[in-house]
């Protein structure tokens, strides 16, 4: 049967036609010195093993049909592995402008969405290695669970017992994904109808026996969809408004310990604290430019996943709402980021979001596109591993992640490793052009909210 993509996966690859809103995701891995990169490219092979989506290119399918995953008859494992050496003196700050120019550089559409960089010779006898992959592969959390087929416990690389067994491919011919094409639209058009006859019975016996429980919940259920859905016409903010193809890649280090607990004495989680911490820093860069802010444009990652999920896949949905940046008070905001996250994490149309994603997926795209440019800021808090790994014999000394800014002005993602918060700061600087400002900003931003534990 022919593989579709899920309508959240097919609405982030219908954004590529801009290239501002490319949905790719750059991983940086520092290791404390050059690991055995045969082991390591072992460990690529056996993950491109395990899940078949490393192997599969995308091909567009006979319209309304979403776009399907195919597998590559030229896997070439090879080509999406590159080693290159640093040039002196090897600092971090050639492994951002790597990872920057890959993060804009768009994937080999005839190709599986994912690169993989072996980067030598720098600073102390240090390495790196530099993945790419298009986020419909997998989401945070599932390149997390990925990472620990790569990784060891231990300095000595443990014996791997899986045979590699190469795909039996056998592509489905035109007509074929023709008539999948096809009965995928009369399956959803049934399903939509069975389910709607299934459950015509109970709502009408309920509207008899409580009309105005049925009238409430059909209401709320409305606003949720529409509060996922709404148009964003304008940013939020007066200041960050241009947008560009051009990006600052840096990174900040935060103890997580301090800042976890700097979250429960403002009544919030870990992730109320970090998106507190950014909100901050973005409402210092408006003053420095004499700008005040107030309520700011933000999207948020929220994730899907359950226990029964494999490994890899994008389980993740995109939730927008509005932060209070222009709270002054760490705790006070923090409080008000809890209260607003709590609130989009049991929205009622969260179960329905493969649904939302396709009827998006039939509006046109420049009025999407219009949409996702107004948003101010992403911010994505994603789990990491919390104790020290290995890899390829090398010790994993840190690890940043670099989610796209789809049409925002900036997007941090925060990854944790053993108890260090690793953001990663991606920035348009057609929004933010002095990047040290607002780095310089962030940082006092994440200083007044640790300064709640002082």
């Amino acid at each position: 049967m022919t593989e579709f993509m899920s309508n959240s996966d097919a609405f982030t690859w219908a954004m590529e036609a801009d290239p501002r809103l490319r949905s790719t995701v750059v991983t940086v891995i520092l290791l404390e010195r050059e690991p055995d990169w045969n082991v390591v490219r072992s460990r690529f092979e056996l993950v491109a093993t395990k899940l078949p989506m490393f192997r599969k290119r995308v091909v567009e399918s006979v319209p309304p049909a979403p776009p399907r995953w195919e597998y590559c008859a030229d896997f070439d494992l090879d080509f999406h592995m590159l080693r290159v050496s640093a040039p002196a003196p090897g600092g971090l700050d050639v492994v951002l402008e790597m990872a920057r120019r890959s993060a804009m550089d768009e994937f080999d559409r005839a190709r599986p969405m994912w690169e993989v960089t072996f980067i030598d010779g720098l600073a102390d006898g240090g390495a790196a290695v530099l993945c790419k992959f298009h986020h419909s592969l997998t989401d945070g959390v599932g390149g997390v669970q990925i990472a620990m087929t790569l990784f060891d416990l231990t300095e000595e690389p443990r014996v791997i017992s899986e045979e590699i067994v190469e795909p039996q491919i056998t592509n489905p011919q035109f007509l074929q994904t023709y008539r999948d094409s096809a009965g995928y639209d009369v399956g959803l058009l049934s399903s939509t109808v069975r389910s709607a006859l299934k459950a015509a019975p109970s709502l009408l016996v309920e509207s008899i026996r409580r009309p105005v429980h049925v009238a409430t919940e059909a209401a709320e259920m409305v606003a949720s969809v529409y509060r996922t859905v709404r148009p964003v016409n304008q940013t939020g903010s007066s200041l960050m408004t241009d947008r560009s193809l051009v990006r600052h890649l840096a990174v900040l280090e935060v103890p997580m310990p301090r800042l976890r607990e700097a979250a429960h004495r403002g009544g919030g989680a870990l992730n109320d604290a970090f998106v507190a911490g950014v909100a901050g820093g973005l409402r210092l860069y408006h003053a420095k430019h004499s700008v005040s802010v107030g309520d700011l444009h933000l999207t948020m990652p929220v994730s899907l996943r359950t226990t029964d999920d494999s490994m890899g896949g994008n389980k993740i949905t995109l939730m927008r709402f509005d932060v209070p940046a222009g709270e002054a008070d760490p705790a006070l905001r923090i409080s008000a980021i809890h209260s607003r996250t709590q609130r989009v994490r049991h929205e009622k149309s969260l179960p329905y979001t493969q649904l939302i994603a396709g009827a998006l997926n039939l509006m046109p795209r420049w009025y999407i596109g219009s949409i996702l440019r107004h948003v101010d800021f992403l911010a994505s808090d994603v789990p990491g591993i919390p104790v020290p790994v290995y890899l390829g014999g090398a010790k994993v000394q840190m690890q940043f992640a670099f989610g796209p800014t789809i049409g925002a002005a900036v997007n941090v993602t925060l990854l944790t490793y053993v108890d260090t918060c690793a953001l990663g700061i991606d920035v348009d600087t057609g929004a933010i052009p002095d990047f040290e400002v607002f780095f310089d900003c962030l940082v006092a931003g994440f200083d007044e909210v640790l300064a709640l534990v002082d």
